[in-house]
């Protein structure tokens, strides 16, 4: 087996991260990664930039995204790989994505005040003035201005599904997903399965759905999988003849106990699984 690794599945500022695309690419020279993904939540803005700087320091860097969709009332989320950035089709789907979300933001801040936090649009864009603004950054905000005692308080509380501040949001559907991923010539992923807390037969139902309209791989290498996670997913990659992904899903101080490359300290992804994908 080659010993490169590569990581296929990576956040940075242009949506919940907490590092740049030029500052990611120079994290993965430190961590030794000959490839990685920029995989931003509905948007490719940080791509152009992140591929500048992965050729400044000879790594290669995979055109991503990762959309949320809905699948019977559980968000899955589906990963673009290899994807043409500049797709008209595709760009015009993530300006539609961002404005939903946006119009979520503003009713989740007015709750959020109404529980007596001073928030707002503004005070967001001051502190995360290029991102595009996720929960993710309204717990950091809150944190930074000491209203929580921690990110996790934020999700669990107020913000998290369910929560009394949580606007939910409008989603497409995994099939939806995978041909707005092919529609710009990338290859679908479905982001870690295991975390979708799905029976074997459930997730089997999601398997069948979209293999049907063109799935191309699966991700069987996860930050948080254990050695049994892993051997499940891969036996269902071979019986749905899916390709095998992975990533350590690096938020930076988002998901502080993640590293870019090796997850909690046990992940490897190995190179091989780029030249099965292209």
């Amino acid at each position: 087996m080659d010993k490169k690794k590569i990581d296929l599945h990576v956040h940075s500022t242009a949506s919940d991260g907490t590092l740049s695309p030029s500052s990611l690419a120079a994290e993965a020279k430190k961590e030794g990664l000959a490839a990685f993904a920029l995989t931003d939540h509905d948007t490719v803005d940080g791509i152009a930039e992140a591929r500048t700087a992965a050729k400044s320091y000879e790594i290669e860097l995979i055109p991503g995204v990762e959309l949320s969709t809905d699948y019977k009332g559980t968000e899955v989320h589906m990963v673009g790989l290899f994807l043409d950035e500049t797709n008209q089709k595709l760009l015009k789907h993530l300006e539609k994505f961002r404005d939903n979300r946006d119009n979520r933001n503003l009713k989740m801040y007015q709750k959020l005040r109404e529980e007596g936090f001073d928030i707002s649009e503004e005070s967001l864009r001051e502190m995360f003035p290029d991102a595009v603004l996720t929960r993710a950054h309204v717990a950091r905000f809150l944190l930074e201005k000491g209203y929580i005692k921690s990110i996790k308080e934020a999700f669990e509380i107020y913000i998290g599904d369910g929560c009394r501040c949580h606007i939910p949001r409008e989603k497409i559907s995994p099939q939806e997903a995978i041909h707005l991923i092919h529609s710009a010539l990338g290859k679908a992923v479905l982001a870690h399965p295991v975390l979708y807390h799905l029976s074997d037969a459930a997730l089997r139902e999601l398997l069948d759905i979209c293999t049907d309209s063109g799935l191309d791989g699966i991700e069987a290498y996860y930050s948080t999988y254990q050695p049994n996670d892993e051997r499940y997913i891969k036996e269902l990659a071979q019986e749905y003849h899916l390709r095998l992904s992975g990533g350590s899903d690096f938020h930076g101080s988002n998901k502080p106990h993640i590293k870019l490359g090796s997850g909690m300290g046990h992940l490897f992804v190995p190179y091989e699984l780029l030249n099965n994908f292209r």
